[in-house]
């Protein structure tokens, strides 16, 4: 069984770690394991460190560097560069657990899905607002609605490769600089065929830079989540429906939020609920997304 893990970078000397965290993996028998790490800036400006930290791991770890700035033209020659049975995902400044690959495969085995979803966690550093911490709003988790797993992320996950019937399939390159390019990935995916699952142990951590602790910042994103949700709508009647019952929720979560002044922890999260759900409203309209990425990583 070949798996390939399949790492994004942008101007993140963290890479090196994350490269560091995959040499300490528990790699189970018959799995044979390779890295592609994808340079995204416009010099090849990992490659050293990438090299430095391939030559302490005893598997392959192969560069590419795909200039552009834009993170859908970097994932996609992953996917044109990948020769394996399975892909794994991570993000450049991830850390694995040493069970993590263990945790991915056995879900896999499971449950016969053709995509499994492991959870981000944040790391928080002392000084961080308490109510930031109580929260955990910046790990990321893949949620189940209904009981089925609709899409998923790229920042911890196990996709079938080899010998799908998606091998074409690539990511969008209008989302590329605003983000949310997986969410859609994986929606279409879905419609080919793919079966997703959940594996909570298969976890990965990642710090939180000081420049994420606003809530600012996590309004922003969770706009942007909310646009790149309504890509589960795919055609006219069916963005009018999504529509109608995101514009609902978001007025319900503005009330919530408003009878939740007192504690800013609730108020937050009543603030971010109904702001993702008005980012499904702007992205049932096509409104334009904001760029995010290819420039300073934020």
């Amino acid at each position: 069984m070949r798996i390939e893990i399949c790492i994004c970078t942008f101007r993140r000397p963290h890479v090196a770690d994350t490269l560091a965290s995959l040499g300490r993996l528990r790699v189970p028998g018959g799995v044979a394991l390779s890295a592609l790490v994808i340079d995204n800036d416009a010099t090849p400006s990992a490659e050293a460190r990438v090299a430095e930290a391939a030559a302490a791991l005893d598997f392959p770890v192969r560069y590419r560097h795909v200039p552009g700035g834009n993170i859908s033209i970097a994932r996609n020659a992953g996917l044109d560069a990948a020769d394996a049975d399975w892909l794994a995902f991570l993000d450049d400044d991830e850390i694995a657990r040493e069970d993590w690959l263990e945790a991915l495969l056995a879900r896999q085995r499971e449950t016969g899905a053709d995509g499994i979803f492991g959870p981000s966690r944040a790391r928080y550093d002392p000084g961080t607002p308490d109510w930031i911490v109580r929260g955990d709003f910046h790990s990321q988790r893949a949620a189940p609605r209904g009981g089925v797993v609709e899409t998923g992320h790229t920042c911890n996950a196990l996709l079938r490769w080899g010998d799908a019937p998606w091998r074409a399939a690539r990511f969008e390159l209008a989302r590329g600089r605003s983000g949310g390019e997986d969410t859609e990935f994986f929606f279409r995916l879905r419609r080919l065929g793919a079966v997703y699952a959940v594996a909570p142990e298969a976890v990965v951590t990642e710090a939180v830079p000081p420049e994420r602790l606003s809530l600012g910042w996590l309004l922003r994103r969770r706009y942007r989540i909310g646009q790149s949700y309504a890509a589960s709508a795919t055609d006219a009647p069916a963005r009018v429906r999504l529509f109608a019952t995101a514009a609902l929720k978001a007025g319900y979560c503005g009330l919530r939020a408003g009878l939740s002044v007192p504690n800013r922890e609730r108020r937050a999260f009543w603030l971010m609920r109904g702001t993702m759900h008005a980012g499904v409203c702007a992205g049932c309209l096509k409104l334009p997304q904001r760029a995010l990425y290819g420039g300073s990583r934020t």
